[in-house]
């Protein structure tokens, strides 16, 4: 009866110290967003406190005895690991991590025109990956736990407990990745250029827009300097054309190794990237050491954290003349770059000037320091999830870093969900009409089928654009109807990708069954349709994909376009099967 009272005593304190240490996580967070280091590391230790004290606990010779109960010996032992994997974490995970934490000055550690000590971080990368290696072998440790043979009160907090040490555990791989490429990638050791490639979603390729601008960025010792700037057009046509896989080059055609400005008619950025990269070789002999993309909207957000940036160079103040607005806000450049410009500046070369010249002034004032570290972090953060910034390496060992997350804009590999959907536009105006498409992709969860999960991706178009469009907006923004397309109208391939092994089964368009291209993409099924929209009009088209043998929740990743991406994914719709 005393042994009893006596675990019932630990049980309660092991649970109150682990409650208690539990509640201190969003304060920490807070103090990390926030910058405020000593704040914590005082959060740290007061946790570490909790779990040593649960810990200590868990270790008592009578706890320990009753993990060798028959039935409950297996929840005693249970109760033991999570508090030893909690300290674990605790002593082993944050506490190094807020540590390095605390030595990085972080506003010191973005590219500017002055350089940047890359030292500190280097120097952080192995403690950053210590900690990321101490959390996930304890999250490995719960992992192996059979919850099935546990009572109720014990399985829920470990399950609990395995989803946190999960979240961390990826944030903190994230984490100790980035120290390890980002100090090269950046020119630690060697000057580094990339091909800058700023996208223009006026016009819809797969990966967000046709490849408006083109600049050599520079990065050396964290010193950012933006080189030679050109356009896609400008590369010219490629001749033999760059080769692609035969996979990809069935589906999207030669014209991916032809024109700089289709390059990206795949969604799969790699392979983008590295034809761009060709590209630009064979037109001005430099081989650059990798691309990075970016969009007007990521720019916006860019914009947010910098501040207003006036326009000084003469040049672009001449063309901008009396509308165009000679101060780029957040709130003003994505209107001003994707539709103002071309109402204002009608011959194409000069827009493509203007382009390039905006990009040279955001970047300037980026390199100049202006604006804070956390706000240009978290706008870049918010544009990589988005899709709307995207890297690729051109050496293999920082490439297979970066296939690992969404900034690399893969279609296959390690950054794919199990059960990931996508859904891809590329225009067939030969305009800049998709500044005025408003989109909207749902998935529709069917009831499973012979033990095969079903899905159809539904996606809902509507031109936007006045209904006298082919007159009241400029030729070049209509097309004129020189491709077949009626000035005013906006014709789109829509594309869409299942996950691995499943099968593109049927598709509709505005509820009645349609005809589709079928085709394979890295083992992903993929469906093609052509939809063409007059002002006004409107149209859903469904694609079902079936054979689907994964089990876990479905996702989907989209185009980025003018839209905001949470206004374009609409929540998946669940069945109720019997």
């Amino acid at each position: 009866m005393a042994g009893t009272v006596w675990l019932g005593s630990k049980a309660s304190e092991i649970s109150s110290e682990l409650t208690s240490a539990t509640q201190l996580i969003p304060s920490l967070k807070e103090e990390i967003t926030t910058d405020n280091a000593d704040g914590a590391a005082a959060t740290v230790d007061e946790l570490r406190t909790h779990t040593a004290a649960a810990k200590q606990a868990a270790d008592d010779p009578l706890w320990t005895l009753a993990t060798t109960l028959p039935m409950l010996g297996s929840n005693f032992s249970a109760v033991a690991e999570v508090a030893r994997s909690a300290d674990d974490v605790a002593n082993l995970g944050l506490a190094p991590l807020v540590k390095v934490y605390s030595s990085l000055n972080w506003e010191m550690l973005l590219p500017s025109s002055s350089g940047t000590d890359l030292k500190p971080l280097e120097a952080a990368s192995p403690s950053i990956s210590a900690a990321s290696h101490a959390v996930r072998l304890s999250a490995d440790r719960l992992s192996q736990i059979d919850t099935t043979k546990l009572l109720p009160q014990v399985a829920d907090p470990l399950t609990s407990a395995r989803d946190q040490l999960q979240d961390l555990t990826l944030a903190l791989d994230s984490a100790a990745n980035a120290a390890n490429i980002a100090p090269e990638m950046l020119g630690a050791q060697t000057p580094r250029n990339y091909l800058l490639i700023i996208q223009n979603n006026a016009e819809a390729r797969a990966s967000g827009g046709i490849p408006g601008a083109l600049a050599v960025l520079s990065l050396d010792k964290g010193k950012l300097t933006l080189g030679s700037q050109s356009s896609a057009g400008a590369v010219g046509v490629m001749s033999p054309i760059v080769p692609s896989d035969p996979e990809q080059q069935q589906i999207y055609s030669g014209r991916m190794g032809k024109f700089m400005q289709d390059v990206n008619l795949t969604p799969d950025f790699p392979t983008a990237a590295k034809t761009a990269q060709a590209m630009w070789e064979r037109k001005t002999g430099q081989r650059v050491d990798g691309v990075i993309s970016i969009d007007p909207v990521a720019l916006s957000y860019i914009l947010d954290a910098t501040g207003p940036v006036k326009i000084t160079d003469p040049e672009l103040v001449a063309l901008a003349g009396a509308r165009l607005p000679t101060e780029l806000t957040g709130k003003n450049v994505v209107q001003t770059v994707l539709s103002d410009v071309y109402a204002e500046i009608e011959q194409p070369r000069l827009q493509d000037a203007y382009f390039a010249g905006v990009a040279q002034e955001i970047f300037a004032a980026l390199s100049g320091g202006k604006g804070d570290a956390k706000g240009l972090i978290e706008g870049l953060t918010r544009g990589t999830d988005e899709g709307r910034v995207l890297v690729w390496s051109g050496l293999p060992t920082e490439q297979s870093v970066i296939a690992k997350y969404a900034l690399s804009g893969s279609i296959t590999g390690p950054s794919i969900a199990p059960a990931q959907f996508g859904v891809y536009f590329n225009d067939g105006t030969g305009a800049k009409m998709d500044y005025y498409v408003k989109r909207t992709v749902q998935l529709i969860k069917e009831c499973p089928k012979d033990g095969y999960e079903q899905t159809t991706v539904r996606v809902t178009s509507t031109n936007s654009a006045p209904a006298d469009a082919a007159t009241s907006l400029p030729a070049y923004v209509t097309g004129a109807g020189n491709y077949g397309v009626p000035a005013g109208s906006i014709q789109t391939n829509i594309v869409a990708y299942g996950p691995v092994q499943a099968n593109a089964e049927t598709a509709k368009s505005n509820g009645q069954k349609a005809d589709f291209a079928s085709y394979i993409h890295g083992n992903r099924p993929v469906g093609v349709m052509a939809i063409k929209l007059a002002p006004g009009e409107s149209r859903t088209v469904e694609f079902t994909f079936g054979k689907i043998v994964q089990h876990t929740e479905p996702n989907v990743v989209v185009t980025p376009t003018v839209q905001a991406v949470k206004d374009v994914i609409l929540p998946t719709e669940i069945p109720s099967c019997g």
